[in-house]
């Protein structure tokens, strides 16, 4: 099952694009382990060109659970985006329950002025066919 709703927010010019997938090739029901791909688009539609840094997570499970990931750059990247420039990549997250959701920012540097905001990346639920259920097959 693919979910091609897409969360979407905007932050001093940044917006932030996000599709999550759920994988069934590589999740396992049975032993509680579920899995999805997000895709994410960072496109720069201010003026000024800015440089990603750092990215915080917030992944949540169905159990209310919250872990927090932090770390340099992206896919090991730190993309910097002139005015009208996007950057996009793929990257994914396990879960023990099958469902639950993601949010976060990236922590942003203005290039010119050395100031820093951070974008804010949406929430966006992961959702897998096993939710809907209750149970676990």
């Amino acid at each position: 099952m693919a979910r091609n709703d897409a969360f979407e927010e905007t932050t001093r010019g940044v917006r932030v694009t996000v599709r999550a997938f759920y994988l069934a090739d590589q999740s396992e029901p049975e032993r509680g382990h579920y899995v999805w791909a997000y895709r994410v688009t960072i496109a720069n539609q201010g003026t000024e060109t800015v440089q990603l840094l750092h990215r915080t997570w917030l992944i949540t499970d169905a159990q209310g659970r919250t872990q927090r990931v932090h770390g340099t750059g992206v896919v090991g990247e730190q993309p910097v985006l002139e005015a009208g420039e996007s950057f996009e990549y793929t990257s994914g997250t396990p879960l023990s329950t099958p469902s639950g959701f993601m949010r976060g920012h990236y922590h942003m540097m203005v290039s010119a002025s050395g100031e820093s905001f951070d974008a804010v990346i949406p929430a966006f639920s992961l959702d897998s066919p096993h939710a809907d259920s209750g149970r676990v097959h």
